[in-house]
């Protein structure tokens, strides 16, 4: 079975930066897209970022040059840098996989979330 594990979140003060890890565990033979949501409480689950295959990127207007998403395809891992942090990225971040091939194929798998906090 596989599953994403996700690591670094954390209380930050704003302007400061942290470093989200998402790795995907089980056997696998590629995953197609990787990437972030984020859901701030009483809103809606946003696309943070997405890193395709073969490395092109896509950042929702609001994190554009400040977060940067990068992948590491032979080890099944997606990180997120995240600088500048303000308190409106204050949210819930999940790890997302889409197109996962393996002994089982998997449309769309999701991590269990991880918290950050950017407060003063």
């Amino acid at each position: 079975q596989v599953q994403l594990v996700e690591s670094g979140g954390g209380l930050v003060q704003p302007g400061g930066s942290l470093r989200l890890s998402c790795a995907a565990s089980g056997r696998i033979f590629s995953i197609n897209d990787m990437g972030w949501y984020r859901q701030a409480p009483g809103k809606q689950r946003e696309l943070v970022a997405v890193i395709r295959r073969g490395g092109s990127t896509s950042y929702a207007p609001s994190v554009k040059g400040r977060f940067t998403i990068s992948r590491d395809n032979a080890k099944n891992t997606v990180w997120l840098q995240m600088d500048s942090l303000r308190p409106a990225d204050t949210a819930m971040y999940y790890c997302n996989a889409q197109g996962v091939t393996g002994p089982i194929q998997y449309l769309e798998l999701w991590g269990q979330g991880t918290l950050v906090t950017v407060s003063s």
